[in-house]
């Protein structure tokens, strides 16, 4: 082996070497941004799912939804979880982005346009209303009481914990708010 190979190779070591401590440095950067991130989620209330097993470190964490994390406590039960997630379902269906385009004609005609299918569109619509009609039952099931409706709104609906939603001190309120708007769902 020639000199010229033999300093070949130890370059393509070095750089290999090289490239192995920037790649490791990248990913402890990566693991340090996500911890943070995570704890200033936590910090504002946020419930986090560590995964559980040997490679639990190498698993992505899982943000708990509010009524997960109810759950998980024993706040809520099982009936007035399932009466939550019905009422966010229909929550998060009537804020989608309106279902037909303001146009006379549903489907605009030109060479670029591939869109969904009136039919889809539709369908869509129909969604929306069938779900606008059944939040607009759970809230009259509410008697129109507008903490409880927001209560169920803001933990059901946008999936955020109490204490997300209002911070630690009203977060026990908004808690006791929900449990009863749950209460009065599951049982209708």
């Amino acid at each position: 082996m020639s000199k010229n190979d033999v300093a070949r190779r130890a370059r393509e070591a070095l750089l290999r070497l090289e490239r192995q401590e920037q790649a490791r440095a990248e990913a402890r950067a990566v693991m340090d941004g996500v911890a943070e991130t995570v704890a200033l989620s936590r910090g504002r209330g946020a419930a986090f799912e560590q995964p559980a097993g040997r490679r639990a470190r190498a698993q992505p964490l899982r943000r708990m939804t509010g009524l997960e994390w109810l759950m998980r406590k024993g706040r809520v039960t099982a009936a007035e979880a399932a009466a939550g997630e019905r009422y966010g379902l229909a929550y998060r269906r009537t804020k989608l982005d309106p279902a037909l385009p303001s146009t006379l004609e549903a489907r605009p005609q030109g060479a670029f346009t591939n869109g969904p299918s009136l039919k889809h569109l539709v369908a869509h619509a129909q969604g929306t209303a069938q779900a606008q009609s059944l939040l607009a039952g759970y809230r009259r099931t509410l008697l129109m009481q507008q903490d409880l409706i927001a209560a169920c709104d803001v933990i059901c609906g946008e999936e955020k914990t109490p204490r997300e939603a209002a911070g630690d001190r009203d977060g026990v309120r908004l808690e006791a708010v929900l449990k009863v708007a749950l209460s009065i769902l599951a049982a209708a």
